[in-house]
């Protein structure tokens, strides 16, 4: 009943919501929220949700209305809904659509009118259309000098701007900038046939179990296979099984893929998924990094080999490997990583169906909009607490451990800047007898030590005799050590950045965050991901913070993304001259 006051929803004039998860329909309202509202903290009685601009563009490309989200809204409310927010949502909604993005007539070249799917001719239009509804819009498009280099009005065809294939990302963009999302409904190619199926057991023996989430994720992506489907981004936590869903996607579109990863080991985990849980010959899975370069159906690469190129302002040879293929499907791993460089070929890569998998779309560049443009929409979305909840990634413990700074770094503290303040503060030996206390406690689990700064690991390292992983180990020594953690026969590795992303150690229940990337949400989502599989006992996070200085400021914006997932994140002091962790609580931050 609107407006009831045990209803959940309490929506605000500045187009945040507020979900009470104790009100009877709770369930249901978080359920209606998600495809048009971004979840921004989730703690215990109140989560917080706002409805932004490109989430509700997320939600008209995936057919939803304003009228429908303003039935959800009355509906759940506890009070009734500003009458600002509704005309807010309505005006906001309404700019989609507004331009489409369309195959070029064929009057123009001479070619048969395509439909949308149609590849027969085995070519890509030379052109495309926007088409513009509005007259006002048109006249601002074309009296920006900036849209001149790539939109061309159409004499005798009112409204009509053309532009070349090769802009259909670039354009894509720059109207976003503008507050004018495209509705793309230009055709995308099918690439070339490849038979992939997911089998009903894995041949390591273990059954192949899809859960209902991983299917729902797919299909969302896939969508009926007409114009303005088969491209987008799927946000789901870290241990929550995302490389099942691009297997899943993989075998429904049952075509050649290209997968782009964040380092070599992420590559080999891909590849060795893959051959456990597909039927495709191993054969025709492919390599192409830094040490292997081959080209074969399905073909796995890094970031960083794409990206790399002899010179600052020398060209990307390895960006070769888009048009190698006929591609009929790319997969960017870990999207919220793609670098600006790949942005760039990734505009000119509008026809193949692609999709996004991460864990949080916070990118710290500000680039969600280049995701949302270049990549596609949020096509599915869902709180690490509800998986948590039932028991499809594990329940975490985070705490925070704060140190006295050293008392041999205290002046060089005092008179440093406020960058070098920060790694002093990060690289406080006064942290190293925590660690130890910590290892101590936990023996019996798998525990990574995690930190910023290569001199600081080797130093932890050394002291706790445990093998180390930093960009500059060779990547067979990190699959000698991966292999070894996962086995068991080693218990406590430490790692740096380079272990942050897409490296699956299912049975890591214990992270030590002794450094950071100074407040980086993303890298905190990442890291506490590393020990989210599920498992018969609780994980625990530990971040190990020196009191009173700048790193403490900085964690209050890491612990921030923590608080916001619902995860309770207790802070205490450590007693130096006990060998426990103990101290009264100074915060609970709920």
């Amino acid at each position: 009943m609107p407006n009831d006051p045990s209803n959940p929803l309490i929506i605000q004039g500045d187009r945040s919501v507020l979900l009470d998860v104790h009100a009877p329909r709770a369930g249901d309202a978080r359920a209606a929220l998600i495809p048009f509202a971004e979840l921004e903290k989730s703690p215990e009685h109140l989560h917080t949700y706002r409805i932004t601009p490109l989430s509700l563009w997320n939600a008209a490309s995936a057919g939803f209305t304003p009228d429908g989200i303003a039935s959800v809204l009355d509906d759940f409310a506890r009070f009734p809904v500003p009458t600002g927010v509704n005309r807010w949502i309505l005006e906001t909604m309404s700019r989609f659509g507004k331009i489409r993005m369309v195959p070029g007539l064929s009057h123009e070249v001479g070619l048969d009118t395509p439909t949308a799917g149609d590849t027969s001719s085995g070519r890509e239009e030379e052109f495309l259309e926007l088409i513009i509804d509005s007259p006002m819009i048109y006249r601002e498009l074309a009296a920006s000098r900036h849209m001149a280099k790539y939109l061309v009005p159409m004499n005798g065809q009112d409204f009509r701007f053309r532009l070349a294939v090769l802009n259909r990302g670039t354009v894509k963009q720059e109207l976003l900038k503008l507050g004018w999302p495209v509705k793309d409904e230009a055709p995308l190619r099918d690439g070339e046939p490849l038979e992939i199926n997911l089998p009903d057991s894995c041949r390591s023996g273990a059954p192949l179990v899809i859960r209902d989430y991983q299917n729902e994720a797919a299909a969302a992506l896939i969508g009926n296979r007409g114009p303005g489907t088969g491209f987008g981004t799927i946000v789901l936590p870290c241990g929550a099984g995302k490389t099942v869903v691009g297997m899943k996607i993989m075998a429904l579109l049952k075509t050649s893929t290209l997968i782009l990863t964040t380092n070599v080991a992420a590559v080999h985990q891909w590849m060795a998924e893959l051959i456990d849980k597909t039927d495709l010959d191993p054969a025709n899975i492919g390599e192409y990094t830094g040490e292997t370069k081959e080209v074969k159906p399905v073909t796995v690469a890094t970031y960083q080999i794409l990206t790399w190129r002899a010179t600052k302002d020398g060209i990307f040879p390895h960006f070769r490997i888009f048009r190698e293929r006929a591609w009929g499907l790319i997969i960017y791993d870990e999207v919220h990583l793609l670098p600006a460089p790949v942005f760039r070929v990734t505009a000119e890569l509008q026809t193949i169906r692609r999709v996004g998998l991460t864990a949080t779309l916070v990118r710290e560049d500000g680039c969600e909009g280049d995701v949302f443009s270049l990549v596609g929409p949020k096509r599915y979305d869902v709180p690490w607490k509800d998986l948590e909840g039932q028991g499809w990634i594990a329940t975490a413990r985070c705490t925070e451990i704060r140190v006295e700074l050293a008392s041999e770094k205290e002046i060089e503290y005092a008179v440093s800047n406020q960058r070098e303040k920060y790694r002093i503060a990060s690289e406080n030996p006064a942290k190293t007898p925590v660690v130890q206390a910590l290892l101590k406690k936990h023996a019996e689990d798998s525990k990574l030590v995690i930190g910023q700064y290569v001199a600081q690991l080797e130093e932890v390292a050394r002291q706790l005799n445990s093998p180390i992983i930093t960009g500059k180990t060779p990547n067979a020594e990190r699959d000698r050590i991966y292999g070894a953690f996962r086995s068991g026969e080693i218990k406590t590795i430490v790692v740096s950045r380079v272990a942050n992303f897409a490296i699956d150690l299912p049975d890591a229940s214990v992270a030590i965050q002794i450094s950071g990337t100074f407040g980086s949400r993303q890298e905190e989502a990442q890291r506490l991901g590393r020990i989210l599989r599920p498992k018969e006992k609780d994980s625990h996070f530990y971040t190990i913070v020196t009191s009173r200085t700048v790193e403490e400021e900085f964690a209050s914006n890491r612990q921030k993304f923590l608080a916001e997932q619902g995860y309770e994140y207790t802070i205490v002091r450590w007693e130096e001259d006990n060998a426990e962790i103990i101290g009264s609580t100074e915060e609970n931050c709920l």
